[in-house]
């Protein structure tokens, strides 16, 4: 890892044309064929999809507190292998990332791990409380430089609470990520409500009690001109209503996790624990919708919602479990399978969705930047003609609970490039 020249022959840019690049001093100095460099490591993409590194909206990586699920050093090592070169790490640690005192923290665990970029998202209430406001102002102006704040796994229900953050946030340029859930319509629910949790007896998640949230908080941000951004959103009417909202002239974005594009409800029928996440899992017809959402754009970007839990939280009764899935390992994966494989999207268009579109969101510089001449070398090779049986054991995350767990999935990724240092070679992290 020393050596930062490293001329990368023949990757296929953006899944197009044919070229070799050349990475030094931790930017891409040229682009083109046959390309040498006295002194660099080659590199050899074999065909491989050259992307921008992938940026990740929304990351648990569960440090400080929940260290036996996962850190910063696993979960960054995980992306690493997953084709990325920035996360945003979730806010509900314990401590709560609610403070200046712990954003930093997480911000230079981050650097000292050094396999991607680590931003933290700032907590929008006090302790995820959703009472009073946290130190929205402190975290932004904190050496983390904060511009993305959520209470994800929570969800801002007071109208007046994330009104005032929004109009808050508007001083710094931030962005409120709203995990939608309307908590009285979800009391005591395992899974979602329809016909599968009829016939398991299991309480029911309903739809409207996300697109009830999304519907309000997209009036809001219209009312005081702020941005917002939805957190993993799964139903078919949320899509309807974010794309109506943006039809209004909504500074709204949007995610979908890799998940809720190809799983759905029934595999609760097995009662496996693997499956139980937040929001939870859909019908096929909302999967659909989901998938067209993000092919037109009314989605903006694919996050991962990367939700690492110690065995025992999993292995367990469904009602007892833990909510929440792997994804930074196999996401590109899922999207290829889901998205490309179908037509639905091209290789230019995952790059938008999952490295340029995520940047912009979360403020980043230095991420998300197109591969060019002087642009910062964070590269991804994603080899699309292999195949794979996924193996959570062998993942990088420090837990196993993959949905994905023995599926036969699409692509590799074959490196990692961050500011020009290998991350990732030959599907190995470094």
């Amino acid at each position: 890892m020393t050596n930062t020249t490293h001329l990368i022959r023949d990757a296929r840019i953006l899944g197009g044309e044919r070229a070799d690049i050349l990475l030094r001093g931790g930017r891409i100095e040229a682009i083109g064929p046959g390309l040498a460099a006295d002194g660099a490591q080659v590199v050899d993409a074999a065909g491989a999809v050259a992307l921008p590194g992938l940026v990740d909206l929304h990351t648990h990586l569960r440090e400080p507190g929940r260290e036996d699920a996962e850190t910063v050093a696993t979960g960054s090592r995980s992306a690493a292998m997953g084709g990325y070169t920035a996360v945003f790490a979730m806010a509900n640690t314990d401590p709560v990332a609610d403070t200046a005192g712990v954003v930093e923290q997480v911000w230079r665990l981050g650097r000292e791990a050094g396999h991607c970029d680590v931003h933290p998202v700032g907590a929008v209430t006090r302790g995820l409380g959703g009472e009073h406001l946290a130190e929205l102002g402190a975290m932004a102006d904190s050496a983390a430089g904060v511009r993305v704040f959520s209470d994800d796994g929570m969800c801002v229900s007071d109208a007046l609470l994330m009104r005032r953050a929004l109009e808050y946030v508007k001083a710094f340029d931030g962005v409120v990520a709203q995990h939608a859930q309307e908590p009285r319509l979800t009391e005591g629910a395992q899974m979602n409500e329809g016909v599968v949790s009829d016939r398991l007896g299991l309480a029911g998640w309903p739809a409207v009690a996300e697109e009830a949230v999304i519907a309000r908080d997209c009036l809001l941000a219209e009312h005081v001109g702020s941005r917002l951004h939805i957190c993993h959103v799964s139903t078919k009417g949320s899509v309807q209503i974010i794309r109506w909202a943006k039809s209004r002239g909504c500074d709204v974005t949007a995610e979908v996790t890799p998940h809720h594009l190809l799983l759905t409800d029934d595999l609760a029928e097995s009662y496996d624990p693997i499956y139980k996440v937040n929001p939870p899992l859909r019908t096929a017809e909302d999967v659909e919708a989901l998938r067209e959402g993000l092919a037109d754009g009314t989605i903006d970007v694919v996050a991962t919602d990367h939700a690492p839990h110690p065995s025992e939280a999993k292995e367990t009764e469904w009602c007892h479990a833990a909510m929440g899935m792997l994804g930074l390992e196999t996401a590109l994966s899922v999207v290829q399978h889901t998205m490309v494989d179908t037509g639905l999207l091209d290789w230019a268009g995952v790059a938008r969705r999952m490295s340029e579109t995520p940047a912009r969101i979360g403020r980043l510089t230095g991420q998300g930047r197109p591969l060019a001449v002087g642009e910062p070398a964070n590269v991804t090779l994603y080899d699309t003609s292999a195949e794979r049986v996924v193996d959570a054991a062998a993942m990088a995350s420090k837990s196993m609970n993959s949905p994905f767990n023995g599926m036969t999935l699409p692509g590799r990724v074959a490196a990692t490039f961050l500011r020009g240092v290998p991350t990732v070679l030959d599907g190995k992290i470094q």
